[in-house]
């Protein structure tokens, strides 16, 4: 895995809504960050998504020495804000401090995802670009499914969008 930057480069302004981020070989980029409570599942993710054949930059942590969660949760939003990732993945111990941290950067739609139908429901009404996972909260079999739905789940559109429209406009108030 790559390691990432854990902030933007000098002179980017992150976008609401970054292009596709796709590697030479045109698979998708998937920026994947933890603390040290989700390191060992962040690494198995990591692993898994490459074997399903995304691209990964991963943003640490690169131990179980323990860490601050919103250092890693800012790396990822980074890269997903300024369009380098498609979509970004963290883990901590509940997932709720990283989802905090990560939805304080313009243009990201963090969701804690906990289980099939909050994964789905993430992305197809609320357009998330990042997930993330409670490692003391689920075992990696369940990761992986709610990773999976999570990554293939269309944007519904429609209804939904006047409302992410909504959501987005608070940035700008």
């Amino acid at each position: 895995m790559q390691q990432g930057a854990s902030s933007p480069p000098p002179g980017t302004t992150p976008s609401p809504e970054p292009q596709i981020a796709q590697s030479q070989t045109g698979s998708k980029t998937v920026a994947i960050g933890a603390d040290h409570g989700g390191f060992n599942l962040k690494q198995s993710l990591g692993a898994y998504l490459k074997e399903k054949g995304y691209t990964v930059i991963d943003c640490g942590t690169h131990s179980t020495e323990a860490v601050d969660y919103p250092d890693f949760a800012l790396a990822v939003a980074t890269r997903v804000a300024d369009g380098s990732a498609w979509r970004g993945v963290i883990v901590d111990g509940a997932g709720i401090g990283s989802c905090m941290a990560a939805n304080k950067v313009k243009g990201i739609r963090a969701a804690m995802c906990y289980d099939h139908a909050t994964a789905s429901n993430s992305r197809e009404h609320n357009n998330a670009n990042i997930l993330t996972l409670g490692a003391g909260l689920i075992g990696p079999n369940l990761a992986k499914q709610i990773l999976d739905t999570f990554l293939t789940t269309e944007f519904g559109g429609g209804r939904h969008a006047r409302r992410v429209d909504k959501i987005m406009m608070i940035e700008k108030s």
